[in-house]
C-alpha cells in the first residue's frame, strides 16, 4: 500500500514538473516579442517635405501686350475675310445730336470697314440720341445678296444691348436670327457681336439690329457690321 502511493506521488510530481515546463516554454516567445526593438518610422523623402515652391505671376504688361497682339491679329483676320461685306448703306431710329449723313454719330458711321480705332466712344460709329433711352434700331443694306451664314456687329462702346436681329431678304421679308438677351462677357479685347446660322434658302440683302440701350449703361455705338455669305 505504501509503495502504491509513493508511486503516484512521484508521477504527480512528474506531472507538475512538466506543466511548469509547458508554461515557460508558452512565456518565452511573448517576452521575446515584447523585448524586440520597435520599427523606426520611415522618414519622409526630402522632394515630398520640401513645400513646392509659388509659381511666378507674369508681368501685367506683358500679358497686356500679348492680347493686344491676339487682338491686332484676330481684328486683321475678320477685316480681311473673303466671304464678308461690309454695310453700304444704314438708317437708324435715331442718333446723336440728330446728327444726318456723313456727320459723327450718323446711322452712315455704320457703314463700310471698321474705321474706329480701339474700344470707347468715337464719332466714327452710330450712337442713338440718348443713353440708357430703351430700344434703339439701325436698319443695314448690302450691296450684294447673297445665302448668308453669319452676321457680325462691331460694338465699340457699351457692348452687349443687342436683343434682335433679322436679316432682310430680297423681297423685304424679315427673318429672325437672334431674339433674346445677350449674354456674352465683354471687354476691351472683345467687342463682337456674332452670331452664325446655317445657311439660309434665301439671298440676303439687309439686316435690321435692334437694342435696348438701357440693359447696358453707357453710350451704345456700332462702329460697323459685316455679312458673311455665298
Amino acid at each position: 500500500m505504501k509503495k502504491s502511493l509513493l508511486t503516484v506521488s512521484a508521477l504527480s510530481l512528474a506531472l507538475a514538473l512538466a506543466g511548469c515546463a509547458k508554461k515557460e516554454e508558452a512565456a518565452a516567445p511573448a517576452e521575446a516579442q515584447a523585448e524586440a526593438p520597435a520599427e523606426a518610422p520611415v522618414a519622409a523623402p526630402a522632394a515630398e517635405a520640401a513645400a513646392t515652391p509659388p509659381a511666378e505671376e507674369e508681368d501685367p504688361a506683358v500679358v497686356k501686350k500679348r492680347r493686344e497682339v491676339e487682338f491686332a491679329l484676330a481684328e486683321d483676320a475678320l477685316v480681311s475675310d473673303a466671304r464678308g461685306q461690309w454695310a453700304a448703306t444704314a438708317t437708324a431710329s435715331s442718333t446723336y445730336n440728330d446728327a444726318k449723313e456723313p456727320a459723327s454719330y450718323s446711322a452712315f458711321q455704320a457703314t463700310g470697314t471698321p474705321n474706329v480705332v480701339g474700344f470707347g466712344d468715337n464719332g466714327n460709329a452710330w450712337c442713338p440720341k440718348e443713353d440708357d433711352g430703351g430700344i434703339e434700331r439701325l436698319e443695314l443694306g448690302f450691296a450684294k445678296p447673297v445665302n448668308a451664314t453669319e452676321i457680325r456687329v462691331r460694338q465699340n462702346s457699351a457692348p452687349g444691348a443687342i436683343i434682335k436681329v433679322e436679316l432682310i431678304d430680297t423681297e423685304g421679308k424679315a427673318h429672325v436670327v437672334h431674339d433674346g438677351i445677350d449674354a456674352e462677357k465683354y471687354d476691351e479685347f472683345n467687342f463682337w457681336f456674332k452670331k452664325t446660322f446655317e445657311k439660309t434658302p434665301y439671298k440676303v440683302a439687309g439686316a435690321k439690329i435692334t437694342l435696348a440701350t438701357n440693359a447696358v449703361a453707357g453710350w451704345n455705338e456700332i462702329d460697323a457690321v459685316q455679312l458673311l455669305g455665298d
